[in-house]
């Protein structure tokens, strides 16, 4: 974390809020941010002087939003997403992305036909994986997020709240199959200008660019395919492009070198990032194969953790050093570097996830249990694969549980980042 000299230059920057991809894991983010929104309406001095004057008829006033910048990879970005259009309500808005969690369910995400005999064979569960693959160019069919993603999202209150300048801007990010590079889709209001740039349409880094474009629901399907699991999604370059084609884009958490990029780009000094990966896994999927070869199913749980291990830690440790750096400087030398200072708070789930949907395995839909029970997905190392597709209630509120417990762990150092003095 930021200190001294250091801290106070942050702090009269934007915060960014940074959600990292998982599936239905990203509803730890959501348990985080609602108890972010109450410790801000605690620490709040509009609604302590309501609380004072003990009116309890009245609505005690919503603390103000406390991120300008929102950006999201994969699940992390329809969250992201779902809290731009909701802005205007304030602090209100984390509380609202809880709720929608809390009610969320497999089939309003994927659906799945299979063989009834996946259950019983793993030829037939192949078998059928295949027969699905070759339908629709993936084995799961992501019709049921499309609408859900119509019916949650406003797109237009987004372009709203940016032009009212209650944020500063919006990204989504998604892997290009064409290139192999990480693209981030901003949109922002017209106005808005990135400290230290000119704004230009597109910029390009090593393996990563930044466009500028009115996002859509298609930016968050594609963000958000998984690997395998979930159909490419075709987008277009920005208008003043001419020289990208139309591309196919995959799940954002691929080949994501640099999560914070972006959010410096936009001129963050403060940063929460909200991951969901786990320190846990490599010792339970050890201890799951010492008795004998992976599963199927543990195969698959390994490869889909390998899509969603991000160079996260590693770009906050670079962070962390540049600010140290900073710190031993005068300020006449600091303000001549190219480099700013940057406060991060980097949360991510202080228990294994796996072990946690081992727990609730039992509460996905027959069909998609019956493929992962045929793939030896239900125990151990395997119950990977499932953590990421178990978008049902019981473990939505055991991850969210989780994620709150976490955030009330770290109370001083998140009012420290949203609540500078």
């Amino acid at each position: 974390m930021a200190e001294g000299p250091v801290a106070e230059a942050a702090a009269r920057t934007p915060c960014a809020l940074v959600l990292m991809g998982g599936g239905a894991r990203t509803a730890y983010q959501a348990g985080v941010l609602h108890e972010v929104a109450r410790l801000l309406r605690h620490r709040d001095p509009l609604r302590a002087a309501h609380l004072a004057r003990n009116a309890p008829l009245e609505r005690p006033p919503a603390s103000p939003f406390p991120f300008g910048i929102l950006l999201g990879t994969s699940a992390g970005a329809i969250n992201a997403a779902f809290l731009a259009s909701r802005a205007h309500q304030g602090s209100q808005a984390l509380v609202q992305l809880a709720r929608f969690w809390r009610h969320v369910h497999s089939e309003q995400v994927y659906s799945l036909r299979t063989s009834p005999w996946v259950r019983w064979s793993r030829i037939a569960t192949a078998y059928s994986l295949v027969t699905e693959a070759r339908r629709q160019g993936s084995f799961l069919d992501s019709a049921p997020l499309a609408g859900t993603l119509t019916r949650l999202i406003d797109f237009e209150r987004i372009g709203a709240n940016l032009d009212s300048g209650r944020l500063q801007a919006l990204g989504v990010t998604a892997s290009s199959y064409a290139t192999g590079e990480h693209w981030t889709f901003f949109q922002q209001a017209a106005h808005t200008v990135p400290q230290g740039e000119i704004a230009p349409a597109s910029w390009w880094r090593s393996g990563r660019r930044i466009v500028q474009q009115r996002l859509t629901a298609q930016h968050l399907l594609a963000s958000s395919a998984l690997p395998f699991l979930m159909p490419a999604v075709a987008l277009s370059p920005p208008a003043q492009d001419e020289v990208s084609p139309a591309t196919y884009f995959g799940d954002g958490s691929m080949r994501q070198i640099a999560p914070l990029s972006a959010a410096l780009y936009q001129g963050a000094g403060r940063i929460l990032v909200i991951g969901v990966g786990q320190p846990q896994r490599p010792q339970r999927a050890a201890a799951a194969t010492r008795t004998g070869p992976p599963s199927l199913g543990a195969v698959a749980g390994h490869a889909m953790g390998s899509v969603f291990h991000d160079a996260l830690q590693a770009d906050v440790e670079q962070a962390q050093r540049i600010n140290r750096a900073l710190a031993r400087l005068p300020q006449a030398q600091r303000e001549q570097w190219p480099y700013r200072p940057v406060q991060i708070v980097l949360m991510q789930p202080s228990q294994s996830l796996d072990a946690l949907a081992e727990r609730h395995v039992h509460a996905l839909p027959a069909a998609t249990r019956h493929t992962l029970q045929g793939l030896g997905a239900f125990h151990g190392s395997g119950a990977a694969l499932a953590s990421y597709m178990l978008f049902e209630p019981a473990f939505v509120k055991a991850l969210m549980a989780l994620g709150a417990d976490d955030a009330r762990a770290r109370q001083d150092e998140l009012l420290a980042l949203l609540s500078p003095a």
